[in-house]
């Protein structure tokens, strides 16, 4: 069992709590592998994912997960929602729980999203990102993926490259790894730095290729255009240049060095296509690990001592 009831931000799980959610990931990622994947754990539950802004890996994740747990999954998309006809958010929180629904996984682009949702309903609630806020389950998947990868977590330099801005992955990956024991370096240009980087909790740098022999792990950001209110790069090629991951940067790190990126990548941005398909990339284990932890935060939030991992 978890100590929190929501997954809304990396601060409402313990250590402990992280920690849990990953060892019990592991447990799923062997059902996963199975022929016959679907489990009785979740059966009679329902889990609504309402998905209020584009999402193509997380909402199939999430909605894969429930259904290999054997819960009922319905799809809310922004198209298909009442807010197109001009419904307020709080009012479709109370439509779901007069509904009676057990979690929500929201994905919306207002940051507090998920907390006005929790005001108004008795059911779990899960980010699956807001705004530029916080992105939790990715963090989540991001740090099994380098357990499984490296074989640990703490002690590990992990350098977050790009978009630092407007990156609400960044925005959890960072705490998630302090709270693990791992060291944190968000790298980019000043452009897409936050006003005050110093209260990010992470080294900054501003060069790559300085620290880039120092780190465990580059995880590479898409620069998010569409976030942006001006161009806040001269180039993408400029920008490939100093900050994208290539094969001659990758031939200067640590050799044990992994690649990630939460996708989607924009190849020959942040990173070049040999680096992205070569086996030093786990960008594919990333998209694996988020079913397995995600059907991990579906258990222990709704199953608990109620089911078993294993069936």
């Amino acid at each position: 069992m978890l100590s929190c009831k929501h997954i809304m931000t990396v601060s409402d799980m313990t250590t402990k709590d992280i920690t849990t959610i990953l060892d019990t990931a592991e447990s799923f990622m062997e059902v996963n592998e199975r022929r016959i994947k679907k489990l009785p754990t979740l059966r009679g539950r329902t889990v609504v994912n309402l998905f209020l802004e584009p999402s193509t890996r997380t909402r199939t994740s999430f909605e894969i997960a429930s259904k290999r747990l054997s819960a009922d999954a319905i799809n809310f998309t922004a198209s298909s929602s009442a807010t197109v006809k001009g419904e307020s958010l709080r009012d479709t929180a109370k439509t779901l729980s007069a509904m009676a629904c057990d979690m929500v996984v929201i994905r919306h682009k207002y940051a507090g999203a998920p907390q006005m949702l929790a005001e108004c309903m008795d059911a779990h609630i899960v980010n699956g990102g807001d705004g530029m806020h916080e992105h939790p389950t990715q963090a989540l998947l991001d740090l099994f993926t380098m357990r499984r990868s490296l074989g640990r977590l703490e002690g590990l330099r992990v350098g977050i490259v790009g978009d630092i801005c407007h990156s609400r992955v960044a925005g959890s990956l960072v705490p998630a790894l302090r709270a693990v024991g791992a060291t944190p370096i968000v790298i980019g240009p000043p452009t897409l730095m936050p006003a005050r980087p110093d209260i990010l909790g992470a080294e900054v740098v501003y060069a790559l290729d300085g620290v880039l022999p120092t780190l465990d792990v580059a995880y590479m950001l898409r620069v998010q255009f569409e976030r942006a209110e001006a161009m806040p790069i001269p180039s993408n090629r400029e920008y490939a240049k100093l900050y994208g991951m290539n094969g001659k940067r990758l031939a200067a790190a640590r050799p044990e060095m992994i690649v990630m990126h939460p996708g989607p990548m924009n190849r020959g941005v942040e990173i070049s296509s040999d680096v992205a398909d070569s086996p030093r990339s786990v960008v594919l284990d990333q998209v694996n690990a988020g079913v397995a932890v995600r059907m991990a935060v579906m258990y222990l939030l709704l199953g608990g001592e109620d089911g078993g991992v294993a069936a």
